[in-house]
């Protein structure tokens, strides 16, 4: 059979196998009308007045938006979202859009032009939060999980705060959205530090789907509460970028009605492990390099038996990124274990080991293959096997394996979600 991965802006057909399990999400219909399923989704949020009715002239508003790495169509619902505040009388110059990096690169002029289109940008002043810069941040204090809080100070000053995101399936905070637009999307970077430490990544319910018990959730949620944002507009999204669903008002019941709807889309029940895993990470933006791509890989381990293969199919056009220290601490040790030992180590405190962390652990359970744009040499610096030619390597796995091998395919990569049925914790 052919399938298409997505690779970058483009698809690589593959021929696999006949029996290969081809994983993709519920297949759901963009909504008819987006522009009008939006402004009736302000009129009738979730346990909140109407956005025009909660905004006024002379109101300062701040709108966290999610940075490049997400595929969040702001380019569709920041004007619609303007559109009602200045409707009810808030003027262009007492807004602030604040691109919600985490500790992500800040983006350019050029990229914040595709991510909310030029108009917006000529007129709007727009904010890259820098997790990095104190005199940008706002102590808030200490929540319960032991987290101390430092937010973005233009966001926290702001009269009205609103909060966008895009629900999908998350592998270690059980689905993106929600509280995780601020934290850690403008958090400072101790606080991130805390959100992404190795006992919290650790955590049995760290992972896909799950919210109920998970670490990472409850520490989003505890900051969510002490600042108490206004406004909530998440959305979900099916392959194509169009919207199937919108989901605005407080915080956790628009975000929980979001990710409810997300999981029946989302999350594919299988009944038994598979020999080779084929996934990618969703093409671009999400695909663009090596730490993103660790999403796909993580999705492909769900299902993967131990001991057999992934494939991982992912342009990465910037290599790792130019963050962090996710390239240093691959190359800090040689082989998973002695790299998962390293950051489960007490008193062991680094940037980026979250990633690190379950790149070790996939590596544990699976082989992983990569096809992609970046050297052979960086590829193997990262404990993977580089792949030159998509079709041979699958023709060399079921070799490897027989040509009765059990194959599942995730041509969308993380979004979709498989999962065991003995397994699954929703």
């Amino acid at each position: 059979m052919q399938v298409h991965l997505a690779y970058g802006e483009e698809r690589i057909e593959a021929d696999l196998p006949d029996q290969a399990v081809v994983l993709r999400p519920q297949p759901v219909a963009g909504l008819a009308d987006e522009h009008a399923a939006f402004l009736k989704a302000l009129e009738n949020p979730i346990g909140s007045a109407p956005l025009s009715a909660r905004a006024y002239s002379g109101m300062r508003v701040a709108i966290v938006t999610a940075d490049i790495t997400r595929p969040m169509p702001s380019d569709r619902i920041l004007p619609w979202l303007l559109e009602v505040l200045h409707g009810a009388g808030v003027g262009y110059k007492d807004v602030v859009l604040i691109n919600g990096t985490g500790s992500h690169r800040g983006n350019t002029e050029e990229e914040f032009k595709k991510m909310y289109g030029p108009d917006i940008v000529a007129r709007y002043r727009i904010i890259n939060h820098d997790a990095y810069d104190k005199q940008t941040l706002c102590y808030l204090g200490k929540v319960e999980t032991g987290a101390e809080v430092w937010l973005n100070k233009a966001f926290v000053e702001a009269d009205f705060r609103i909060v966008t995101g895009f629900v999908e399936p998350h592998f270690f905070a059980g689905f993106s959205g929600g509280a995780k637009g601020i934290f850690p999307g403008i958090a400072g970077i101790d606080s991130i530090m805390h959100f992404h430490n190795a006992a919290m990544i650790g955590h049995p319910k760290a992972t896909w789907g799950v919210l109920e018990g998970n670490p990472l959730q409850e520490e989003a949620r505890a900051v969510w509460n002490l600042v108490q944002p206004e406004f909530l507009v998440n959305v979900t999204l099916n392959t194509n970028r169009q919207l199937t669903g919108i989901f605005c008002g407080t915080m956790p019941e628009a975000f929980e009605a979001g990710a409810a709807f997300e999981k029946k889309m989302a999350m594919v029940p299988v009944d038994e492990p598979f020999d080779v895993v084929v996934t990618t990470n969703s093409g671009y933006p999400l695909d663009q390099n090596l730490y993103q791509t660790v999403k796909g890989m993580s999705a492909a381990a769900e299902i993967v038996r131990p001991g057999g293969t992934i494939l991982c199919v992912s342009e990465c056009r910037e290599g790792f990124p130019d963050h962090g220290r996710f390239k240093e601490l691959l190359q800090m040790q040689t082989i998973p274990k002695a790299l998962l030992a390293m950051i489960e180590s007490p008193g062991f405190h680094a940037f980026d080991q979250w990633e690190a962390q379950k790149l070790a652990t996939i590596l544990l359970k699976a082989r992983v293959l990569l096809y992609s744009s970046m050297p052979d040499e960086t590829v193997r610096a990262a404990m993977l096997t580089p792949v030159a030619h998509i079709q041979r390597c699958v023709d060399d796995l079921l070799r490897q394996y027989g040509p009765k091998a059990r194959i599942a395919v995730l041509p969308d990569g993380p979004l979709t979600i498989p999962y065991l049925r003995p397994s699954v914790h929703l």
